[in-house]
């Protein structure tokens, strides 16, 4: 999505941000707790009530694909008084298949069946300082897989993130994720589909200020809120680059069984500020590779205020993840439209493993098999996009998804799905099909 900026007074921004920042800064600073922290997104959950995930013992028996030595891992590592490193590795490769009717041609021409480097991304992450440790996070992508890249490397992530009073509360500064949406809060790698569908509603990364909060003894909740504008990365002024406010709030309603039985629940909001007074909103159907199936073009806009919940119940290796997103946008030339998006997605882990929920983030991470030969999963997902409202007929899709996915090792993963979608843009309804196959691994 490009995301609007405001058009009435500097005040009036400036006094809407500062509100929704004073609240959120309330919900994370005036409940006093113990320290805890926040694991990064590649790593396994933490164990209740610890804020590091440590290294899982040896699995009972070998698995049959084989999996990259530990031993390595260990030797990379950097371990000194004032300085640690950890580096990491992900790599996704897919290949995608489509079938389209003739309206669907007509629609949004036809999409080429072809493989996808997904993602070649290498990270270092670890902590600088001897008592007072900040944790710093670096992940440039590689482009070199690409038919004509225009730089080889692109950084992703550039951060640092300093403890405030104890490990339980961060502020994390510079290029990160925005605290809005289960679907982007989460790693792609952890999820149970291979894409994400509610795009047009978030970005992948800004560059900000975000304060998170894990709340409760037992790290039943979390806050986290965050305030962006990357307006130097871009080379644009400061007023036209938009900036956004983000707030995420995320509690466990029950938790029981040590992670098998529990009930997630999210609120968030989203202050959608855009550039040179411009927002427009598009999507794929669950991919990375097709073009945009519903776009509502470039919008005159003020603002848009977007709203998301969100709910996981898990119950031993059945989980059900539901989401829905609605966008107002301030748009009188556009008759103020609303948009939204919602997905259902069902997951049964054939094996009898449990998807593990981290506290410290508030999402369930990738399934750790547990046998020989890994875990298998069934997955179901129902989702829709609508970005039709009043003037603006940017299109809408509903789409269903079944899939299976081998988890072989704790690293590796190879899944399959086929998905249907039925599009209705430009006073037309066509369909569509789509087959993905997916390798991953990550350390």
């Amino acid at each position: 999505m490009i995301r609007p900026q405001c058009s009435c007074p500097c005040e009036s921004v400036l006094r809407r941000l500062t509100v929704v920042t004073v609240a959120w800064l309330g919900v994370l600073l005036a409940i006093p707790e113990e320290s805890v922290g926040q694991s990064i997104e590649s790593d396994f959950a933490p164990a209740r009530g610890q804020f590091q995930a440590e290294p899982l013992p040896p699995p009972a028996v070998p698995y049959r694909l084989p999996d990259g030595p530990e031993s390595l891992v260990e030797r990379l590592q950097v371990r000194e008084d004032w300085f640690t490193l950890r580096p990491g590795i992900v790599l996704i490769a897919d290949f995608n298949a489509f079938e389209q009717d003739a309206l669907n041609l007509g629609q949004v021409g036809p999409q080429r069946d072809q493989w996808d480097d997904r993602a070649a991304r290498l990270m270092f992450r670890g902590k600088i300082g001897r008592e007072y440790k900040a944790g710093y996070l670096f992940a440039a992508e590689y482009k070199g897989f690409d038919s004509d890249p225009d730089q080889l490397w692109q950084v992703t992530d550039l951060s640092l993130t300093y403890p405030i009073g104890g490990e339980d509360t961060s502020l994390t500064i510079g290029k990160t994720k925005e605290t809005f949406c289960y679907e982007m809060v989460g790693d792609a790698a952890n999820m149970p589909a291979q894409e994400r569908v509610l795009n047009p509603f978030f970005v992948s990364r800004n560059v900000g200020v975000v304060l998170r909060r894990v709340i409760g003894a037992d790290h039943r909740m979390t806050a986290s809120t965050g305030i962006y504008n990357d307006w130097f990365v871009n080379d644009e002024s400061f007023t036209d680059s938009g900036t956004d406010v983000t707030g995420r709030l995320t509690g466990l309603l029950w938790d029981h069984h040590e992670h098998k039985r529990f009930l997630h629940v999210g609120l968030a909001g989203r202050y959608a500020g855009g550039d040179s007074d411009m927002l427009r909103f598009r999507g794929r159907p669950e991919s990375n590779v097709t073009d945009y199936f519903v776009d509502t073009g470039t919008l005159a806009s003020d603002h848009a205020l977007n709203l998301g919940m969100e709910v996981l119940w898990n119950e031993g290796p059945v989980s059900v993840l539901a989401e829905y997103i609605r966008s107002r946008v301030l748009s009188t030339p556009s008759g103020n439209p609303e948009f939204d998006g919602y997905y259902v997605i069902g997951s049964w882990v054939l094996t009898g493993e449990t998807r593990p929920y981290d506290r410290t983030v508030g999402y369930a991470r990738r399934v750790i098999p547990e046998r020989e030969y890994g875990a298998w999963e069934l997955v179901g997902r129902y989702s829709n996009v609508d970005l039709d409202d009043d003037l603006v007929l940017g299109g809408s899709f509903d789409r269903s998804y079944v899939g299976l996915n081998w988890w072989a090792t704790r690293h590796a993963k190879i899944g399959v799905g086929w998905g249907h979608t039925w599009l209705d843009r430009f006073g037309v309804e066509g369909e569509s099909d789509s087959l993905q196959t997916r390798f991953q691994l990550v350390y």
